[in-house]
């Protein structure tokens, strides 16, 4: 019987440790099981699969090296879809300051590599959205989605 409560416990456990993780309020942390080069070729082929326009890809690490600088490895994908950027705006133009969609790519002090990226619910709270739901739920769903997939080898 012990051992029946100590296995569920663990298989909780792993379920909890696959989530993707709040670290800051309004972004999601997704662990990513590849390098930071790896995880953000394989987001920028999800994301132009799905249509999106990637408008740039920076590499702050090779920025802060040409600076003589050192930074971990951190890549930021700037990417969106007029499709699915224009109805949130039109709901609350103000969340055109947030939009393209961003998402970064950084490797911890643990050398774990984890996906960032602003949470479009959180968006519609800081502008003060009240309408569209359903605008910022399907956008969320989507990213969720595409990010998980890019998250797993």
């Amino acid at each position: 019987m012990k051992f029946g409560m100590l296995f569920k416990a663990l298989g909780f456990v792993g379920i909890l440790l696959a989530l993707p993780v709040q670290a800051v309020e309004g972004m999601t942390d997704v662990k990513s099981h590849s390098s930071v080069a790896s995880t953000t070729e394989r987001l920028q082929h999800i994301l132009e699969e799905q249509g999106m326009t990637i408008f740039n890809r920076i590499s702050h690490s090779d920025s802060a090296k040409k600076a003589g600088l050192v930074l971990r490895e951190t890549e930021l994908l700037i990417f969106g879809n007029p499709k699915a950027g224009t109805p949130l705006m039109q709901c609350q133009q103000s969340v055109a300051i947030d939009l393209p969609q961003k998402a970064l790519i950084w490797q911890d002090e643990a050398e774990q590599v984890w996906i960032s990226y602003n949470e479009p619910q959180y968006l519609a709270k800081r502008h003060g959205v009240t309408e569209c739901s359903e605008a910022f739920e399907k956008v969320e769903q989507t990213l969720e989605k595409m990010v998980k997939q890019a998250a797993t080898p």
